[in-house]
């Protein structure tokens, strides 16, 4: 917010239908969860993120990197293999583990908080980050922050959009900011759409935000010139 550099991107899935065409995840992602085959598709996005945060970092020599942040699910926290998943494809996908984030809700790891507090901490010391998403939105958010290893705070979209006209809601993301700060987090704000969110979210001390006000979802290979990389 600073600087006005990106040093970052979020990993999304759509399901590319051969009829109808890109399908949110809002639409399959719950079924994907109910079946288990979430397990599966988690697995393949990651190791597709770990392969283009690579190709990132070669092409970006001596700059930067750019972290690749991924969504993990409550089904994947549970499985048993998820960290020896996490550990071998770092090492097949030759990643840096240090530009990898796992973005991980209050929501997932509300249902066996000791076991879900051990994951988190293998999966950090294999060398990459965490991030808590939708902050504020949870009912237990402030013990979340004390329980669990996360190294940046998200705030919830639901919180941004009122900064603009609303004390209260500035004031919250104001307050947000300055718990995370004062317990050594990184803040990143959501979904913002427009420059008065950034000039606002600037004056509240937010340290990072994401949005279509910066870009897009879009493929890798239509990132390559805002990222600074030559498409390969």
């Amino acid at each position: 917010m600073v600087t006005g550099a990106i040093t970052g991107v979020e990993a999304l899935v759509r399901w590319n239908h051969p009829e109808r065409g890109l399908v949110s995840p809002a639409e399959f992602i719950t079924s994907a969860e109910e079946t288990g085959l979430i397990t599966t598709l988690g697995a393949w996005v990651l190791e597709e993120a770990c392969r283009q945060s690579a190709a990132w970092s070669a092409a970006r020599p001596g700059r930067p990197p750019i972290t690749v942040s991924v969504n993990l699910s409550a089904r994947q926290i549970a499985h048993p293999d998820l960290v020896a998943t996490v550990a071998a494809t770092i090492e097949r996908t030759g990643v840096d583990p240090a530009t990898l984030c796992f973005e991980v809700t209050e929501t997932a790891v509300t249902d066996d908080h000791d076991r879900a507090a051990g994951v988190l901490h293998q999966l950090k010391a294999l060398g990459l980050t965490l991030a808590i998403d939708d902050f504020g939105t949870g009912y237990s958010s402030l013990r979340a922050l004390q329980r669990f290893p996360f190294d940046a705070v998200k705030i919830d979209r639901s919180f941004v959009r009122g900064i603009e006209t609303s004390e209260q809601e500035a004031a919250i993301v104001a307050a947000i900011v300055s718990l995370s700060h004062a317990l050594g987090l990184r803040t990143v704000a959501e979904g913002i759409e427009d420059v008065r969110q950034v000039q606002r979210l600037r004056g509240l001390g937010c340290d990072t935000a994401q949005g279509y006000f910066f870009a897009r979802p879009a493929a890798p290979a239509a990132l390559a010139e805002l990222l600074g990389v030559t498409p390969g």
